[in-house]
């Protein structure tokens, strides 16, 4: 299959990104990212996560998150959201789309939101129906498609299967979480190859993670399978909670730098983008996880 001629990059900095910052992130840092990857080109930024703040202190702000963005036309400003109650906060937040997530893994979906992958999605019957009342848009999350902290290898099929009943359920979209970061061009391959005979491209984006160096393989071959929507964290925000000092999210600026050489468009500015890691990376204190900008950075020393 050819490569797709345009890709949509769903920034989650904002969010997965800093949810698993130990230090006290300030509003006005929030916001200012947000607005930088805006001004970068971004169509699709995940802000913030309604979630019980006693879980994930660092999105106990995305109430004011939502209130404080200077909005710009063209872009969707998203949300997580676990239940019914975190779907009514984001959508009194302003939220233009919001996304629910399961797991691939029993035992990760019993640790992760203590219950089983069916009560995962029995809960998210009601945030769906609340969605369709007020003409929200809803995209799924699935984790550990290619392996489990817990489990390890995850079947294909099992991925399949929380896939199908999100899209049955009504969400336009299902991303594909690598959550350990330990898939391989070959593992993304054989899943891919399984719910490709069972759904559309257009109905799947992938979200991999750079534990162990291998996001960029993992997207090149989810977008030679006509795959066009992929996320990313801008600087590689968002480190992996289940391998100590190892990175997480892979970083915008990596994947926009592959796809620019593809010739493969996505609306962002590879030098505003780098611009927004290093400001967002200056706040933390912390440095930066993106390999591209920083080559960027040493080619302008």
């Amino acid at each position: 299959m050819s490569l797709p001629a345009q890709v949509t990059l769903v920034e989650v900095g904002p969010r997965d990104g800093l949810q698993n910052e130990a230090q006290t992130i300030p509003l006005a840092a929030k916001l200012q990212l947000i607005d930088d990857l805006a001004g970068a080109g971004h169509s699709v930024i995940e802000a913030g996560s309604f979630v019980n703040p006693k879980w994930v202190p660092q999105m106990a702000d995305s109430e004011a998150v939502f209130a404080g963005i200077a909005r710009r036309p063209g872009v969707r400003y998203t949300a997580l959201t676990p239940n019914l109650q975190g779907f009514e906060r984001a959508a009194a937040a302003g939220a233009d789309e919001v996304a629910i997530f399961a797991a691939a893994s029993e035992a990760f979906s019993q640790k992760n939101i203590n219950c089983s992958i069916a009560e995962s999605l029995q809960r998210f019957a009601p945030v769906m129906a609340a969605a369709g009342e007020r003409g929200i848009p809803v995209r799924g999350y699935v984790s550990c498609v290619l392996g489990c902290p817990y489990e390890g290898d995850i079947s294909p099929g099992a991925v399949a299967a929380v896939t199908g009943e999100l899209l049955a359920m009504g969400c336009y979209e299902v991303s594909l979480g690598d959550t350990i970061g330990s898939g391989s061009a070959g593992s993304m391959q054989r899943l891919l190859d399984v719910l490709l005979a069972e759904f559309q491209p257009a109905q799947l984006a992938v979200h991999c993670h750079d534990t162990y160096g291998q996001a960029l393989s993992n997207i090149l071959v989810a977008l030679q399978h006509g795959i066009a929507t992929v996320d990313a964290s801008v600087a590689g925000l968002g480190g992996c909670p289940y391998a100590r000092g190892a990175s997480g999210n892979v970083a915008t600026e990596d994947v926009v730098y592959m796809l620019d050489g593809l010739g493969i468009s996505t609306g962002l500015d590879l030098a505003a983008l780098a611009s927004a890691g290093r400001r967002i990376c200056a706040a933390l204190g912390r440095p930066n996880g993106s390999r591209v900008a920083t080559a960027l950075d040493a080619k302008s020393a």
